[in-house]
């Protein structure tokens, strides 16, 4: 089963050049969860061959516009393609505010239902289930309220070994088994043992997306492990004074992170546009955490099961 994140823009508020504002499309088992969406993010998805139409979710970490203006402009296109699916967005309050005095002097009426979400960016706090992950809000440190999002996969069920499984076995015996229970027969002795049939579920992977964010050792215990990180690095550790002014982060903060929560991957974006060459930063941040990656544009991560 899939579970694949795309980067779309890794600009900070400057674009620059081939740098887009920020946007991650996230998929997992075929569903697609849009993470900010930045000036231009309809024109990424195009370019990627990225169907907006099977976006059901998105989320909004902040109402700086290089996390969010692409927002309006890409409902109106699914309204203009006869989009009639719900949507579901999540974001800070005063986002439905923004939309809806857009909508009121652009004259425009949704084809679909638009089911906003105000999330409390303070808090470490689940905001979103669905059949295949939980969705949790990851307080950030910034100018305004500001979160980030923590993906989780839903565990997964115990795998039937098929040349174990004893004939005549029922759909729900097999279900059950599925869900590491034994079978027992009518009075109450073991029929089949879940251990000797099955074999352990495949694992459950995690991603975090911090958006921007003063350095914050805490979010640590809250990302602990997760197979990916993103985390911003706007600037390079000479300009840490300049990062703690504007409430953002350093390349080497963010690997120090990565190091602390003992993460699996690492990657930076969100690059200030005095930086031509990203190459530094890259290097700055393996000085904490080597398994870094730049979060460049088009860049497609599979995580294995």
């Amino acid at each position: 089963m899939e579970f694949e994140l795309k980067i779309l823009g890794s600009a900070s508020a400057t674009p620059f050049l081939d740098r887009h504002h920020t946007a991650q499309v996230l998929t997992v088992a075929g569903s697609q969860y849009l993470i900010d969406c930045g000036e231009g993010t309809q024109r990424r998805l195009m370019e990627h061959k990225i169907r907006h139409q099977r976006i059901r979710t998105v989320f909004i970490s902040h109402l700086h516009g290089d996390h969010f203006f692409g927002l309006f402009g890409l409902l109106g296109t699914m309204h203009l393609n006869g989009r009639t699916e719900p949507l579901q967005v999540f974001g800070p309050a005063g986002l439905d505010e923004v939309l809806t005095m857009q909508f009121r002097h652009s004259y425009t009426q949704l084809s679909f239902e638009l089911d906003f979400t105000a999330v409390d960016t303070t808090q470490h706090a689940q905001v979103f289930e669905d059949k295949n992950l939980t969705v949790h809000t990851l307080p950030m440190r910034h100018r305004i309220p500001c979160c980030g999002y923590l993906f989780r996969e839903k565990p997964k069920r115990r795998r039937l070994l098929a040349s174990r499984l004893p004939n005549g076995l029922t759909p729900a015996q097999l279900t059950a088994l599925t869900l590491g229970e034994d079978l027992l027969d009518e009075q109450g002795q073991l029929l089949v043992a879940n251990a000797a049939v099955t074999a352990e579920p495949k694992r459950a992977r995690s991603y975090a997306f911090c958006s921007d964010t003063m350095y914050t050792e805490s979010l640590a215990d809250l990302v602990h492990g997760v197979d990916l990180l993103y985390h911003e690095a706007t600037f390079m550790d000479d300009l840490r004074e300049r990062a703690a002014v504007t409430h953002h982060s350093t390349a080497r903060q963010a690997g120090l992170l990565a190091r602390r929560a003992e993460v699996h991957r690492l990657l930076i974006g969100h690059f200030s546009s005095r930086y031509r060459d990203l190459e530094p930063l890259l290097n700055e941040a393996k000085t904490q955490f080597e398994w870094t990656e730049l979060a460049v544009e088009g860049l497609t991560i599979s995580l294995a099961e």
